[in-house]
């Protein structure tokens, strides 16, 4: 586990002005990664910091001396922490590096970004129970989860090659449908188009094939934490998913967040694995002393819509859920890596573990459209005076995410943002 050190001190501020305001997304105790370059350029990626709504670029302050984000995240947790010191050092107030490192930063609004790292490989699970149990009583009322559920961390293997950074437009997806009373399926648009919220969880040092990364080490494996969006197209994932699962309906765009929250800045918002009383226990290649303690991320999330008439009409986007990790999450992210690798799977720096549809027990903090809309059966009516089933083209969709608890400086995720296209 990763532990509170003098990088947390909530009264720790930079000499980055813009961190030290309240509620601030990248104060000093944050420092989260992520891939950047100055807007309009035709360089490589840099490797930066978030600091206030400045980037450090870790090269030009002397910090590192590669641009391979996954080479850094490889790195054995001692290194990373000894960065994550170094920056936090060099960024606090009455630091000597002030002159030399305000040439290093740009500011956030002057950069453009790309996805965190170069995310080889893409597994999404689905741990969120109340979206499981949502969804299971539209399909199956009698036994809305299936008998594996609370036994095994469910996945299946996604595509990275169309996880896209926030901000970044997506066109809508074509494919096989069936309605209920036709003989045949027919091709088209997707038209129950939804979107999931999950986070990203970005595997940093990977094991070897053929070695399990037991429960005790499975944190060490874990570099950070971002936002994501897994967005679905319902009518095609109704046809298609038995028995093998989602294809077409997942793989056209996933959005992610540009910043890696890491395990270390998570430290302080860190709590204990329970399972509800009577729910069966992990198996002991699940389980350990130090998940049961303190294997759960403490993460507050949320999802915004904005339509085109809003935006148009300069309206704000509207809250449609928020929701928190520790009530939705049925498995640890240090589960997750156990379980990918029991069977002597390699992951490799960069894989991301999705951790699937984050629900909250309550209907406000449903993590997706047909859960909140059930089925499409309930419209959900905006301010303005429209109503929502599915996502129509032109509807922008943010999440985004936080952590606070006292004694602690808040932090947050940045967002996910895209837009449907036509």
């Amino acid at each position: 586990m990763y532990d509170i050190d003098a990088t947390h001190d909530p009264k720790l501020k930079s000499w980055v002005a813009s961190a030290n305001e309240t509620g601030a997304e990248f104060p000093i105790q944050n420092l989260p990664f992520g891939r950047f370059r100055p807007a309009g350029s035709n360089g490589g990626w840099r490797i930066g910091v978030a600091i206030g709504d400045q980037v450090l670029d870790l090269r030009v302050a002397g910090l590192i001396d590669i641009d391979d984000m996954n080479a850094l995240m490889a790195s054995a947790p001692q290194e990373r922490a000894a960065l994550r010191r170094r920056i936090s050092e060099g960024l606090r107030e009455g630091s000597g590096d002030k002159a030399a490192w305000s040439e290093a930063l740009l500011a956030q609004s002057k950069c453009e970004f790309t996805v965190p790292c170069k995310v080889g490989d893409y597994t999404d699970f689905y741990t969120g129970i109340h979206h499981a149990t949502n969804i299971g009583k539209q399909f199956r009322p009698d036994q809305p989860l299936m008998p594996n559920y609370k036994w095994v961390p469910i996945g299946y293997h996604g595509r990275a090659s169309s996880i896209v950074v926030s901000g970044q437009d997506f066109k809508r997806p074509s494919g096989q449908t069936k309605a209920p009373d036709a003989a045949e399926p027919s091709y088209g648009p997707c038209k129950r188009l939804d979107y999931e919220l999950e986070l990203a969880y970005y595997i940093g040092a990977g094991n070897a094939l053929g070695e399990p990364v037991p429960m005790a080490d499975a944190e060490a494996h874990l570099f950070g934490v971002g936002l994501f969006n897994d967005w679905s197209a319902r009518d095609i994932q109704a046809w298609e998913y038995q028995p093998l699962g989602p294809f077409l309906s997942k793989n056209f765009a996933s959005t992610v967040s540009p910043w890696m929250v890491t395990m270390e800045a998570l430290a302080p918002f860190r709590c204990a694995f329970k399972r509800p009383e009577g729910d069966p226990q992990p198996l002991p290649y699940l389980d350990s002393k130090g998940n049961r303690e303190r294997g759960q991320l403490d993460i507050t999330v949320e999802v915004l819509l904005q339509t085109g008439k809003m935006r148009e009409a300069g309206t704000a986007p509207h809250r449609l859920a928020m929701s928190r990790i520790a009530e939705a999450a049925y498995w640890t992210a240090a589960q997750l890596v156990a379980h990918h690798t029991v069977n002597g799977c390699n992951l490799q720096p960069g894989d991301l573990l999705g951790s699937g549809t984050l629900s909250g027990p309550t209907p406000d903090a449903a993590g997706s459209l047909i859960e909140q809309t059930q089925g499409g059966k309930q419209p959900i009516l905006l301010p303005n005076g429209e109503t929502r089933t599915f996502l129509e083209d032109g509807d922008t969709l943010i999440l985004r995410g936080w952590c606070e608890r006292e004694g602690a400086v808040r932090i947050g995720f940045g967002e996910a943002r895209g837009t449907v296209r036509g």
